[in-house]
């Protein structure tokens, strides 16, 4: 059993990133609700853009940390089509693939990736874990809120 990729592929108490995408269209991922800060779509951008960031400054060298998180979500509340809805969806199931590789190798867990943080790759990916679970929790909370919950896949209903 590896925890750490249990947790970044969503089994125990964490929803699966990639099943709490699924069986939403462009249109639903765009929808906004009011009161909430972020659509389904702005999120799933977000959470590409930090694995992204990670897995790029992971291969070195380091990626300079952005200068402001406006950076990190898209301009618009949706998608501008269809097809850069499923090209997101398919990027985050390859990044957490990506991220979950990195995580097996034993031999990568204690190189510095962040030097100024002194932060490890065992280091980022945690933080990875934390911060898509707290984003994948929004995402199934607007889920239920638009009466989408659960995914094709299922998912915890109580």
């Amino acid at each position: 059993m590896n925890v750490l990729s249990d947790l970044l592929r969503g089994r125990g108490a964490h929803a699966d990133p990639v099943a709490c995408f699924d069986g939403i269209d462009s249109a639903a991922a765009g929808r906004r609700l009011s009161g909430a800060q972020h659509t389904i779509w702005q999120l799933l951008y977000h959470l590409n853009y930090w694995m992204d960031y990670e897995l790029r400054s992971i291969a070195g060298p380091e990626v300079p940390y952005p200068e402001h998180a406006e950076v990190s979500w898209p301009a618009s509340d949706g998608p501008p089509d269809p097809a850069a809805w499923d090209s997101e969806r398919r990027r985050l199931a390859d990044q957490l693939r990506r991220l979950d590789a990195a995580g097996r190798d034993p031999a990568i867990q204690g190189r510095v990736v962040h030097p100024a943080r002194g932060e490890t790759v065992a280091d980022v990916l945690w933080q990875m874990v934390a911060h898509n679970s707290y984003h994948v929790g929004q995402v199934a909370l607007l889920r239920r809120a638009f009466g989408a919950w659960p995914p094709p896949a299922g998912g915890d209903t109580w």
